[in-house]
């Protein structure tokens, strides 16, 4: 964003431990699930006449969801989407689509909307889904990115959570819907 190179985004974990649904998980795609299976995933929900893909958590209990694509080996994996729940997700698509230089997809029928990753993204698409519940606790899974200046994040309504400052390089910050996410600026 600005003079970075937006396309630098990481996925990263956060030590807490789950308390409730994952607001933010991966979708993967594999050849079948027995890869999955055998290094400790359990099957949550089995493709049926409304979802196409398994429901699956990690040894941990992190949702995440499988598509299998039959021409792919077992494992490894690869990263397919990025999944985002939230109370407004055009609101979200757009607001993220702005920053990384992106158009939001929006799907009328299911009211979710999707970034396509066009080489921006280190994956196919960044989806916006809406549920419910509001957000109650601090997401598991967070994405980082590298800003040409926080300013540019906090202009279009980003929230900064925490300065840098000891041993952390970066500023921790929240979208407008309070998801988590660490921005680094772009050093010389």
């Amino acid at each position: 964003m600005g003079e970075a190179e937006a396309e630098q985004v990481w996925v990263d974990a956060v030590p807490e431990p789950k308390s409730a649904k994952n607001r933010v998980h991966l979708d993967v795609d594999v050849g079948d699930i027995d890869g999955l299976l055998s290094i400790g995933a359990t099957v949550l929900r089995q493709p049926d006449e409304e979802i196409s893909w398994y429901v699956m958590a990690d040894p941990e209990g992190g949702e995440f969801c499988a598509f299998v694509r039959p021409a792919r080996a077992s494992l490894p994996g690869r990263l397919y989407e990025v999944v985002v729940d939230c109370a407004d997700p055009y609101a979200q698509a757009d607001w993220w689509a702005q920053l990384f230089g992106l158009v939001a997809e929006r799907e009328p029928k299911g009211h979710f909307a999707a970034l396509e990753g066009g080489g921006v993204l280190p994956f196919d698409y960044l989806c916006f889904v809406p549920v419910p519940e509001p957000k109650t606790t601090k997401n598991r899974v967070h994405w980082d990115v590298t800003v040409a200046d926080v300013a540019l994040l906090t202009a279009r309504g980003a929230r900064v959570l925490r300065e840098p400052g000891g041993d952390v390089s970066w500023h921790v910050m929240a979208d407008p819907e309070g998801n988590e996410f660490c921005a680094f600026t772009a050093g010389p």
